[in-house]
């Protein structure tokens, strides 16, 4: 149904609704926002989105504008302005394919969509936090934020439910082992993946943070529904509060194919 729209001069805008119903779902997946890839899965599957294509494009849209050497800011300016916005329109249609088989994935299977809070994480690089210059401007041109927008509009117009965690539940879910609870270990030999020694395997950090959202989440989701989950030590359990908790669980240019990790069964 159309709500409004709007006329100009070269184009017609339409606002359009639709009436949905919350789809039934039976379990969560947990997404790890990263600067080269998106991750989502559970303790039984975790699916890897590749957008490090993002990367580069920041990379080399950075090294065209830096190749300028004009003395006139007017000029350098609007050349930065056009490359900024042909940057911006190049990453966000990566985004959006991975977002649509992201969302996709998860009403097939019927899985609230758990999204974490790493609201101030631009604040860890700033100017005199020991990190190069380049390392600094790659961190903050991430579009964590972008992500997000898509994925809670996608699954909102197809009745999916998302779960938003705080803080607090968002600690710790990239360095707490999803299996026993104790904290993991790394070296500089594996930078991007941890070590457990309770159970003895090395276990990439995205899964982890994947896995141990999807949990959080769940904890949420079934208590939400009158359910009961297990707890996992080092996972918290926080109180729902019936009324004001359960609304809010309302509320590829071509990828290569999503690398599948399969992994945490008994």
């Amino acid at each position: 149904m159309v709500r409004s729209f709007t006329l100009s001069i070269h184009k017609l805008s339409l606002c359009i609704s639709k009436e949905i119903s919350e789809v039934a779902c039976t379990a969560t997946v947990g997404v790890d926002r990263n600067l080269r890839r998106l991750t989502c899965g559970d303790s039984n599957k975790v699916v890897h989105y590749d957008l490090s294509k993002a990367v580069a494009i920041a990379d080399a849209t950075r090294e065209i504008i830096a190749s300028f050497k004009r003395a006139d800011t007017r000029i350098i300016r609007k050349i930065a302005s056009k490359y900024g916005i042909r940057r911006k329109n190049r990453t966000f249609q990566i985004l959006h394919h991975a977002t649509k088989r992201l969302v996709d994935d998860a009403f097939k299977n019927r899985k609230a969509i758990v999204l974490e809070d790493i609201r101030g994480v631009r604040h860890l690089y700033r100017k005199g936090n020991s990190q190069s210059r380049s390392f600094r401007a790659r961190m903050n041109s991430w579009s964590f934020g972008e992500a997000k927008r898509q994925i809670e509009y996608k699954s909102r117009w197809i009745g999916l439910p998302i779960i938003n965690l705080t803080r607090r539940e968002t600690m710790g879910t990239s360095v707490t082992c999803p299996r026993c609870g104790e904290r993991l270990q790394s070296d500089r030999n594996h930078m991007r993946e941890l070590w457990c020694w309770k159970c003895e395997n090395w276990t990439d950090r995205d899964v982890v943070a994947a896995v141990n959202i999807s949990w959080r989440g769940r904890l949420r989701f079934d208590r939400s529904k009158g359910g009961a989950a297990e707890a996992v030590k080092g996972n918290p359990t926080p109180t729902v509060i019936p009324g004001v908790d359960a609304p809010k669980l309302a509320s590829p240019t071509k990828l290569a194919e999503p690398k599948v990790f399969m992994g945490f069964k008994d």
